[in-house]
């Protein structure tokens, strides 16, 4: 048997491992249960140092080389989402409101299932990398991997390349996604404010509604991506809450929306946040409103370096048996980017999806993943992690 293959006994315990951790999902900041569980499971192996991370949730562990190799970073994603559970199963969620309907508890025990093949390679002496384990907090809403960093993780671990993974229900348990470059969307999210002057409701002339401005300012934005940007070009523009309003009798005073924008291109993005700044602006002006809009930290895209692509492919190979296959990028983002803003990165599409059974995409409430996969997941985070420098083209 391959050292790299999950054994079948290691299966089950990672097994375990992702079904408990689907029955007490925690959201984003709030993974105390989760860390704890990780970190016991790590504690349990020979080799494995658990390291600080310098935030409250979240595990950083690493495993030592034996020399001659270099330095890699393994990560996952540990945060679930606030959303109700209907996909019935033994282990369906027990927390009213919270579900893993992203899959990071497949992620979670897919790199635990790593940590297994690796240790027991380090046990035998063959493990020349050194290898350290990323256990992210707070995916959803991308502010894990900023806090980790502004933490000192790269003061901590000094790997030379990192890899992630997320599972991709359409395509079919088995099969591993590699896609050279931009990969999923940089992106930047917003809060619009618009302020009006409120009184009442009989009275408009004597009041400025914010309302009708907030309403014509959600209709104009849909003009970004169908008249202000290249056919040709991939960007989105989503309003996915508005907020506001009084008693039936009183205009309001303020409507506040959040939304975000995305691109596959850093261009795009940009011509997309600087019509939504002019927008709002003229809009409400148009409106005799006041207004503002808060963008957060801007995300960049998901690109898989061109230079990683041959090594990326050899990990492939030895986890799936071949059953490498490509997908056209997504619009969806992955803080996973602010890694690679610091170190050469890769990040996989491993397919989750069950042959014959509808997709029940991310992010849904029938949401679920053929946990099968989980065998190839470990054994893809082992193989990238047993890359040499030269394979991976590093100087």
């Amino acid at each position: 048997m391959d050292r790299m293959t999950l054994l079948p006994e290691e299966y089950e315990q990672i097994l375990r491992i992702k079904r408990d951790l689907h029955m007490h999902p925690e959201l984003a900041k709030a993974e105390y249960r989760t860390s704890g569980v990780i970190r016991e499971f790590l504690e349990q192996l020979p080799c494995v140092d658990i390291l600080q991370t310098g935030t409250p949730t979240g595990v950083l562990a690493r495993i030592s080389g034996d020399g001659g190799g270099t330095e890699i970073a393994l990560r996952a994603d540990i945060d679930a989402l606030a959303q109700n559970e209907i996909y019935e199963s033994p282990w369906k969620s027990l927390n009213e409101g919270v579900m893993h309907a992203c899959g990071h508890d497949f992620h979670t025990a897919s790199l635990l299932g790593a940590a297994l093949i690796l240790a027991r390679i380090k046990a035998q002496g063959q493990l020349a990398n050194t290898v350290d384990l990323i256990f992210q907090p707070a995916e959803e809403g991308t502010t894990g991997a900023r806090s980790l960093i502004d933490a000192g993780l790269f003061e901590r671990i000094h790997p030379r390349a990192i890899f992630g993974i997320h599972n991709r229900p359409s395509v079919e348990s088995g099969k591993i996604v590699l896609h050279e470059g931009a990969l999923m969307a940089a992106k930047r999210n917003m809060t619009i404010r618009i302020k009006g002057r409120g009184g009442h409701g009989s009275m408009p002339h004597l009041n400025v509604d914010p309302i009708v401005c907030a309403a014509a300012v959600v209709q104009s934005l849909q003009t970004i991506v169908s008249r202000n940007t290249d056919p040709m070009e991939s960007l989105v523009l989503s309003v996915s809450r508005i907020e506001g309003g009084s008693p039936v009798n009183r205009v309001a005073d303020q409507v506040e929306m959040n939304g975000t924008v995305r691109a596959l291109s850093d261009e795009a993005l940009d011509r997309g946040i600087a019509r939504t700044e002019a927008i709002v602006s003229h809009t409400a002006s148009a409106y005799e409103c006041e207004w503002e809009v808060v963008w957060e930290e801007r995300i960049p895209a998901v690109r898989n370096l061109p230079a990683m692509a041959e090594a990326a492919k050899m990990a492939a190979d030895a986890a799936a048996g071949g059953c490498v296959t490509d997908a056209p990028p997504s619009l969806a983002s992955e803080d996973f980017a602010l890694y690679g803003t610091q170190v050469p990165s890769w990040f996989f599409w491993v397919g989750s999806g069950t042959k014959g059974e509808p997709v029940e995409d991310l992010h849904r409430p029938m949401f679920h993943t053929d946990d099968r996969a989980m065998q190839q997941a470990a054994q893809l985070y082992a193989a990238a992690a047993m890359l040499t420098p030269q394979e991976l083209h590093l100087q």
